[in-house]
């Protein structure tokens, strides 16, 4: 897996077919773009958004490519062979991979990956219970990078009310944390925040993802970004935390020692060393563009 899909922790979904908003996403800031085909595409226009995306991945330099993944259409819809063809001629191109929507079953996945070639990289959106009780077997399947969580839809699947809290939905996103860390994959992508307007409320989204394990968001509007950044990114003072951690433990030469009256053993420098890992992703991401 490239440091790039391991490491983002923004996911900005944009319209396929309207190819300047691709380029002012890729300018936001954001680690990585997901072009849609689904959602934000109205069925007549899937066709047309397949060929304004291919048009513009072309214009792009390599390096924007590369940010980029697709939200295909699901499998069973009348255009989810089109859009694998298609995928297919865009991970050629340089696109990282695919952002897969109602991930049920492993063959599936298998299928996309075969046609798309061994440079896809597949991001299964968990979004039925089907796909829930699925969850091992998807995150082990070949070319699979990271799980992703689409809470809503998962709540129509289940026929849930969740609260404002989605208090409701924690043992579902724990059950895709514990599948990933079983697969050896990254940490898993949580769901969208959908008031774009309420920062408060996506920094409290955020925060719960980052407690439960989660290593990133998908969100729907550039102005989430900097929020979720704030979040995922480490402060100074964690920084400045876990640097002091892992030159005790060196100053100790592996063994038990202390830090501000804590006591720090082999488990407290596994934190520290994430969050400079952390850090240092984040002081090579891409700033937004004025």
């Amino acid at each position: 897996m490239s440091p790039l899909l391991r490491n983002a922790c923004s996911f900005l979904f944009v319209p396929a077919h309207q190819p300047e908003r691709l380029t002012k996403a890729l300018a936001s800031g954001a680690d990585l773009v997901i072009a849609d085909w689904e959602d934000a595409v109205a069925p007549g226009a899937k066709a047309d958004a397949r060929r304004a995306l291919e048009a513009a991945v072309q214009a792009l330099p390599p390096a924007q490519r590369a940010r980029l993944l697709v939200r295909t259409n699901a499998t069973g819809t009348a255009w989810f062979t089109a859009d694998v063809q298609a995928l297919a001629r865009l991970v050629q191109l340089g696109v990282a991979g695919a952002v897969v929507p109602k991930a049920d079953h492993p063959a599936t996945l298998q299928q996309l990956a075969q046609v798309a070639g061994p440079d896809c990289a597949l991001v299964p959106l968990i979004e039925s219970v089907a796909g829930l009780d699925a969850v091992d077997a998807l995150a082990q399947v070949p070319q699979v990078v990271r799980l992703a969580f689409g809470h809503l839809d998962f709540q129509v699947d289940a026929g849930m009310q969740c609260g404002p809290d989605e208090g409701e939905l924690l043992p579902t996103r724990m059950a895709l944390v514990m599948a990933s860390r079983r697969a050896a994959l990254a940490a898993p992508i949580d769901g969208v925040t959908v008031d774009t307007r309420d920062a408060a409320h996506t920094a409290a989204d955020s925060q719960r993802a980052l407690r439960m394990g989660f290593g990133g968001k998908l969100c729907i509007h550039p102005a989430q970004l900097a929020t979720v950044h704030q979040v995922f990114d480490p402060s100074a003072a964690a920084v400045a935390q876990a640097q002091a951690v892992v030159q005790a433990m060196a100053d100790a030469a592996g063994g038990v020692c202390t830090v501000d009256g804590k006591m720090v053993d082999a488990p407290v420098l596994q934190l520290a060393q994430r969050t400079l890992q952390r850090h240092a992703w984040a002081q090579q991401r891409t700033p937004p563009k004025a």
